[in-house]
This record gives C-alpha cells, structure tokens and sequence, in this order.
C-alpha cells in the first residue's frame, strides 16, 4: 500500500542520515533527505485519506516514523553540531521531556500512543524542517533553531491538554478545541 511505503521510507532515511553525519558534517545528502522525509510525511497522509486507508494503525505508524527519522536527524545535529546542542540544551531537555511525558500520559489513559496529527504538529513540523535545513545544510542555528523548540513545547501541551479532554482514545484531532467538542459531545 502507497501511505506505508511512503511511511517507510522515512525509517529507512534515519539511518543514512546518520551514516552522512558521522564524518562530521552534512551538507546535501543530509538536506536530500530532509526535503525526502518532508515530502513523504506530506504525501502519506493525503495518500491515506485519498485512498481511505486512514486507520489508526496507519496514523500510528507515521507518527511513529515520524520519532525514528527526526531521533536520528537530531543526533545526527549532536554529531556535527555539539556545541548548538550544548547552548540549547535546556529547551531540547524540555521539549524531550514533555514528550515522553505526553506519551506516558497518553498510554496510562489510553492504553496506547496518541495520534493526533494536530495542526500544531504539522507547524512544528515545518520549523523542524526549517531548523535542520538551516543548521545542518548552511550552519545557521541562532533563532531559527530555537523557533521548533518552543513549538515543541506549545505541540506537546496541546497533546496533554488533548488527551486529558478526550473521553476515548481517537486519531485525527487538529486542536485542541476540536478535542474539547468531541468530550461535549460525547456527554
């Protein structure tokens, strides 16, 4: 099936940009498979709902690709660039730790891993893309690396604020008020 191929091929990217990394630098290769990874996380999902195989398992799946490539890309940035990972450490151990408490919530309640794909996400996403591009293809970090470390933040409270609102566990939830109209809904 289409979504998963495309899905997948972010898994396969995580490790080749670590392999180009670990010579110490980047440069195209890194950013051809940024541009790739965004690209096919784009088009797996409009593939999906075009195909109408947006299941949850699939929405699952991605966000799970999702983790594995922009892991690796973020080592891949500690491997080239350690001291802008040093002077951001604080804000990168946040957005770490808000998301690993966001999961951790998610599964208490649900059971499982939540698969938003909040409109948030997809912004952070963008500036994500935005931040490795600059760093790892032109050596520019300054504010444009700051800039996805506190949309992750905004992202990962939003997921909390979600999955605290949300009565059952449900995909595709763009906002958090879309989340609040589901729990009215459902009383």
């Amino acid at each position: 099936m289409l979504p998963l191929a495309l899905t997948t091929i972010r898994v396969v990217l995580a490790p080749l940009i670590l392999f180009w990394a670990g010579n110490g630098r980047a440069g195209l290769p890194y950013i051809f498979c940024l541009i790739i990874a965004f690209v096919t996380d784009y088009f797996d999902g409009v593939m999906a709902r075009k195909l109408g195989v947006a299941t949850a398992a699939v929405r699952r799946y991605d966000g799970a690709a999702d983790i594995i490539f922009y892991g690796a890309a973020f080592l891949a940035v500690w491997l080239v660039y350690p001291e802008v990972v040093q002077q951001n450490w604080p804000g990168l151990a946040l957005v770490a730790g808000l998301e690993a408490v966001r999961i951790t919530i998610d599964i208490i309640k649900f059971r499982r891993e939540a698969s938003y794909h909040m409109w948030s996400a997809k912004v952070w996403n963008i500036t994500l893309f935005a931040a490795l591009t600059g760093l790892m293809g032109f050596g520019i970090s300054g504010w444009l690396f700051q800039l996805p470390i506190a949309v992750g933040i905004v992202t990962n409270l939003e997921g909390m604020a979600a999955t605290l609102l949300l009565p059952t566990w449900t995909h595709d939830v763009p906002t958090l008020f879309h989340a609040y109209k589901i729990r009215r809904d459902c009383k």
